[in-house]
């Protein structure tokens, strides 16, 4: 917790007060629908899944396996620990069966501690089928789900491959939120093409929706991936920010975010060896205490 906006620990406070509460990530083997055919080939022109999904989900071990394997790592650090199973590796409702999503599901919650589930996923991966499942679950044990919105800028989505519009968002958000289910939006800072000014209205109309959270990180780009390519041929304009431009802009989002709406991260962490811009050779802590600085020094808050 901070004194200059609500972050992730304030938020989960609240949900599950006086308890001390890790997520776990799991992969639990899903796949997104344009890579698979579905939509598209190839993914979102930034994707590598790998550069942001915990070693140990590497494998093929089952869900509940992999819960046991994070808690026994995050155990030796506190005995009373609660959990939340994170399924964070693609699209976490893309599924030709909605039962198969219900079994995969329950069966992390049946992990001794697991109190909640948070499902990440796309907008146009969320129908009346899926939204029926999260319901039910949420009436037994808290559910979040995240959608990677990206971009408020259809013509912004376009550009990166991603296969959906911002209306779909919309429309996903206030579903999930009419189910009374708690819903964030994942957004990216620096996507090819766009202004600041751009990146500040998407945070804008973020903040209109039934939003509880919203998780923020820079546009790294990963080694091996089309926006390598694009970089490096300069088929498109794109910020590259340097540290000090990049908090500015944060503090810049904080002013615009309201007090109800926590603020989750601001930095992507990806491996070293995989990032080719920027590299700032920052850790998150590091980076954190750079921007809190900076909010005490221009006396900002949320």
């Amino acid at each position: 917790m901070n004194p200059y906006f609500k972050d992730y620990g304030e938020y989960i406070s609240e949900k599950f007060p006086g308890t001390k509460v890790q997520k776990i990530s799991v992969n639990a083997g899903f796949s997104c629908p344009n890579r698979d055919g579905t939509i598209g080939r190839g993914g979102c022109v930034y994707c590598d899944n790998s550069s942001f999904t915990p070693r140990y989900c590497f494998g093929n071990d089952p869900v509940k396996v992999q819960l046991e394997k994070g808690k026994a790592f995050f155990g030796r650090k506190y005995k009373d620990m609660k959990y939340l199973a994170y399924f964070q590796s693609f699209s976490n409702t893309f599924s030709k069966s909605c039962e198969s999503l219900r079994n995969l599901y329950e069966e992390a919650l049946s992990v001794e501690d697991v109190i909640g589930l948070i499902v990440g996923t796309r907008p146009d991966c969320v129908d009346e089928e899926v939204i029926e499942v999260l319901r039910d679950l949420n009436g037994l044990r808290r559910v979040f789900v995240e959608l990677g919105a990206e971009s408020s800028w259809n013509s912004t989505l376009d550009i990166i491959n991603r296969g959906h519009t911002w209306e779909t968002t919309v429309k996903a958000v206030e579903s999930l939120a009419s189910a009374d289910i708690s819903v964030g939006l994942h957004l990216i800072e620096g996507l090819p093409g766009e202004s600041e000014e751009m990146m500040l209205e998407t945070v804008r109309r973020a903040c209109r929706l039934p939003v509880e959270s919203l998780k923020f990180h820079h546009l790294q780009i990963i080694r091996g991936t089309e926006l390598e390519k694009m970089f490096y041929s300069r088929q498109t304009d794109l910020i590259r920010f340097e540290l000090e431009e990049y908090i500015d802009l944060c503090v810049k989002i904080i002013k615009l975010v309201p007090g109800n709406i926590a603020i989750e991260r601001f930095l992507a962490s990806s491996p070293p060896e995989k990032v080719v811009s920027p590299r700032w050779g920052l850790k998150n802590y590091q980076f954190m205490n750079l921007l809190l600085n900076k909010l005490k020094d221009v006396k900002i808050k949320q």
